[in-house]
């Protein structure tokens, strides 16, 4: 039996609203938003950080087949270069929450800020992937269709690791970045390698 809460109150439509990637040198950041069923079994719903990559991947099924509305968007490296990455999870969150299929009337969302979407009201919940099972669901999507990108990625870019570290900053990422320079999916606005380095870095058409 999972320790996390159902919700938050018990009248509202509520949908949770988590991120992933906001802290990778390369590739989008995605976002998900979920509104579970209550008659899901959510047992085993954990935040995505706290599971195996095996378990992320059978929740992810059970999730995406049980739950009353889900969706998952992204930002491209791009768009986080024009927004900056904390605006830029925020337009993610409000993307994912365009295609939701069943309209949601109070968001839950993970972290501390949030850019308010449309009329709807939300709470910002601190490590709320921890707290509450809709956070925790959306953390889990947010997370499994970003590594699948970027595995994906990795066949394209095989040098820098992806296939292990999904774009994160590790040693052996940042090696690869200095001997073979940055690609398209790296993101301009960020501190790829130390700032006398980085001036010299020249990105991949």
């Amino acid at each position: 039996m999972s320790n996390l809460a159902f919700s938050y109150q018990d009248t509202l439509i509520e949908a949770g609203c988590d991120e992933a990637g906001r802290g990778c040198l390369a590739g989008p950041v995605f976002a998900a938003a979920v509104i579970l069923d209550p008659k899901m079994d959510l047992s085993e719903l954990n935040d995505s950080k706290k599971l195996s990559a095996k378990k992320r991947e059978e929740l992810r099924e059970i999730i995406e087949e049980g739950a009353l509305a889900w969706a998952v968007a992204q930002l491209s490296p791009a768009e986080i270069d024009k927004h900056n990455i904390l605006q830029a999870s925020f337009l993610a969150m409000h993307r994912a929450l365009d295609q939701l299929t069943t309209t949601a009337e109070l968001l839950l969302i993970d972290g501390n800020r949030f850019r308010p979407y449309k009329e709807i009201p939300h709470h910002c919940m601190i490590k709320g992937d921890g707290r509450f099972l809709s956070i925790a669901a959306a953390s889990i999507l947010a997370k499994t269709h970003r590594d699948e990108y970027m595995l994906e990625q990795a066949k394209k870019y095989p040098e820098y690791g992806w296939k292990s570290n999904k774009g994160y900053p590790t040693k052996a990422h940042r090696a690869a970045i200095a001997q073979y320079g940055a690609t398209p999916l790296h993101r301009k606005s960020f501190r790829l390698l130390p700032e006398a380095e980085q001036k010299k870095l020249s990105f991949e058409d």
